[in-house]
């Protein structure tokens, strides 16, 4: 089985990348041969400062790496070391419907939010379905907000496929619906964006601020606590620790007389112990750097060598060769 999965560099990664595409995808990498990439050229469509960029792409690498990346069974490689991607991008271009581009999600979301709607953000959908179909990926670990993208991925292959001849492998999207969507601070979907995020490797102080600020409803501390289900330090908690905590925090809230800001204390604690040995990982990678560019130099280099062999495929199923 081959595994495909990219993030952004577009910010400080987070918690909801952590467990909603990070750990999934580290978990996958155990049954197959899994490729993982740091999407730069997407990040384009926002980043407009090449100094950011880089520093970006730095601080994703790193993080990947003390998260628990292992370059012995996984190929981690920048998007910008594949350039055949781009090429894949454009011919796949000629099978993909413009309405179908027009109906994403994602873009609409983003223009709501302010950014500019440029042809980028357009047509991200299909530069995607070229990052997983150049390297033939059959399962992509993503977040619940990425599943639309993987089915547009899915038919544009298919569409590809039908017009000239057998060429790539149908992709599935692999989500956990435990962390499908993981909500930010302020119960909206965590989103570098929204600005509702939990940093990953964020300093203390930020982030038991950030914690603290956690929305809750209005029920005063004796009050047993009602629909925990949708209760967010409750949810983030049960991510950070075992089951047996987790049960714990829940009784002590269903109970009564334990208020919102005890549970966020006790989350903030797990949060720090749970992130404690990849960060000291993190510290240990970024006093060697060269290790880290030497990982994505290697990575880049199996990637491209699976990238020429289905862009061979590709040029003659076109007639470019």
């Amino acid at each position: 089985m081959r595994i495909l999965s990219g993030i952004q560099p577009s910010g400080k990664l987070h918690i909801g990348n952590y467990f909603g595409m990070m750990r999934p995808a580290l978990e996958l990498a155990q049954k197959g041969e899994a490729f993982y990439f740091i999407a730069d050229y997407h990040a384009l469509t926002s980043i407009s400062n090449p100094e950011e960029l880089r520093a970006n792409v730095l601080d994703v690498a790193l993080d990947f790496l003390a998260c628990g990346l292992d370059p012995a069974r996984s190929v981690f490689y920048r998007q910008s070391d594949v350039p055949q991607v781009t090429e894949l991008s454009w011919i796949l271009s000629g099978v993909t419907p413009v309405p179908m581009l027009a109906n994403a999600h994602s873009y609409k979301d983003k223009i709501a939010q302010g950014l500019k709607p440029n042809a980028g953000l357009f047509t991200y959908p299909v530069l995607m379905a070229a990052d997983i179909l150049i390297v033939q990926g059959e399962r992509v670990p993503v977040g619940k907000d990425q599943k639309q993208h993987v089915e547009m991925t899915r038919d544009i292959a298919g569409a590809f496929n039908r017009q000239f001849g057998n060429v790539f492998t149908i992709p599935e999207a692999d989500i956990k619906p435990e962390v499908a969507t993981l909500p930010g601070i302020d119960g909206r979907k965590m989103s570098k964006s929204y600005g509702n995020i939990v940093e990953i490797f964020g300093d203390e102080k930020a982030t038991r601020k950030k914690v603290m600020s956690i929305v809750t409803d209005s029920q005063p501390v004796e009050a047993p606590k009602v629909d925990l289900d949708r209760n967010i330090p409750l949810q983030f908690y049960q991510l950070v620790a075992t089951a047996d905590k987790a049960g714990e925090l829940r009784a002590k809230l269903a109970a009564g007389g334990f208020g919102y800001g005890e549970a966020k204390r006790e989350l903030f604690a797990a949060l720090m112990d749970y992130f404690a040995p990849f960060r000291k990982k993190r510290e240990e990678l970024a006093g060697n750097l060269d290790y880290v560019h030497e990982v994505l130099r290697k990575g880049a280099e199996r990637a491209n060598s699976v990238a020429d062999e289905t862009m061979a495929k590709v040029r003659l199923a076109v007639g470019l060769r």
